[in-house]
């Protein structure tokens, strides 16, 4: 029963995927939003992306916080695997531990291939590549031998793996305070490289809607193992 909602909900995840990459590679939402973050006077974005303690707070200082948080969290529960309490909640960890490192993995491996490029590098914001769709090449008359890495977002990728915190939690307020708190962070990341030029509005929006695809693919899997665990065990 569980396997079925998970594969209803990756279904729909994926849906959902693809209709927002549609929407706003045909839409003008992402020019729309980025041109008010943008002085096009002073020719300059609305951040200075060396400026602090804006740079510490949403860039620097808070991926250390994360790799600090999963790594601390991985020797609590290495220390502690016997302990009650970490038998209890060992698949919502294994889920965060997994999700932690394989989010920012698989949104890394996509920007390798999608070359799209940030929006400092379009020639609307003083760039020189020309506005394109992931599912388009660039214009035959433009040519570069360097692949941007600009879609989806990276940065964010690290916030929005919290999402895997909904899985961590029993309580149905828990898991919606867990929502909520990781949307918050990978918003508040994803912002923060709007505000200096790095990414689009849509590259936020579809990394956190991939980080949730992939999470719920870990669900799937882990849910899958630890059946099948305690089924050998149930058998011995």
């Amino acid at each position: 029963m569980m396997q079925q909602h998970l594969n209803k909900h990756l279904l729909i995840t994926f849906i959902v995927l693809v209709g927002a990459i549609v929407f706003f590679g045909l839409s003008q939402i992402d020019l729309v939003v980025q041109d008010i973050l943008f002085d096009f006077d002073a020719k300059q974005w609305i951040l200075n992306r060396d400026l602090q303690p804006y740079k510490f707070l949403f860039y620097d200082g808070i991926k250390k916080f994360l790799i600090f948080s999963v790594l601390l969290l991985i020797l609590f529960s290495v220390v502690f695997y016997k302990t009650r309490l970490i038998q209890e909640y060992r698949k919502g960890i294994l889920v965060v531990v997994l999700s932690s490192i394989l989010v920012p993995v698989v949104i890394g491996g996509l920007k390798k291939y999608t070359n799209m490029p940030c929006p400092k590098n379009e020639i609307h914001y003083g760039g020189i590549y020309p506005k394109t769709n992931v599912w388009k090449k660039f214009p035959t008359t433009f040519h570069t031998n360097k692949k941007i890495k600009c879609w989806p977002a990276g940065h964010a990728s690290g916030g929005f793996a919290l999402l895997s915190l909904f899985f961590l939690f029993k309580s149905r307020k828990n898991k919606i305070l867990a929502a909520v708190f990781a949307s918050t962070v990978g918003v508040s990341m994803g912002t923060y490289k709007m505000l200096i030029g790095d990414h689009f509005l849509s590259h936020t929006v579809l990394t956190m809607i991939i980080a949730w695809f992939v999470i719920l693919l870990i669900v799937a899997i882990v849910e899958k193992f630890i059946k099948k665990d305690k089924k050998g065990l149930d058998e011995q």
